[in-house]
C-alpha cells in the first residue's frame, strides 16, 4: 500500500547535484514525488513509497550524488497521503 513519507536529508547535499541525483533515482526505481532544498541547508523529499522499496529508495538517498556526504535521513509518514503523477525537482 502506497504511503507518503517526508524524508530529509541531512549533511552536504545542496550544491553538490544531489536533488537531480534524487530525481534520476526516483525515475530509475519508478518513484513519484517532489525534492527541493531547505532554507537551513537540508534537502527535503515528499515521495510516495511502501515497504521494502521505501528501505531500497533510502538507502540509494544515503549514497546520494558524487560530492555529496549525506549524514543522515529522517524519515516521517504524512498524511493525509498525496498522490504524484511524476516525480519533480522543485526550484
Amino acid at each position: 500500500m502506497q504511503e507518503t513519507y517526508r524524508l530529509i536529508a541531512i549533511g552536504k547535499v545542496q550544491g553538490v547535484w544531489y536533488r537531480a541525483t534524487v530525481k534520476q533515482i526516483a525515475d530509475k526505481m519508478g518513484i513519484f514525488g517532489t525534492v527541493k532544498n531547505l532554507p537551513n541547508g537540508n534537502v527535503e523529499i515528499i515521495a510516495n513509497l511502501e515497504g521494502q522499496n521505501r528501505l531500497n529508495f533510502i538507502n540509494e538517498l544515503y549514497k546520494g550524488s558524487i560530492k555529496s556526504d549525506v549524514e543522515d535521513i529522517e524519515s516521517e509518514k504524512i498524511f493525509p497521503i498525496c498522490l504524484f503523477s511524476n516525480f519533480q525537482i522543485i526550484y
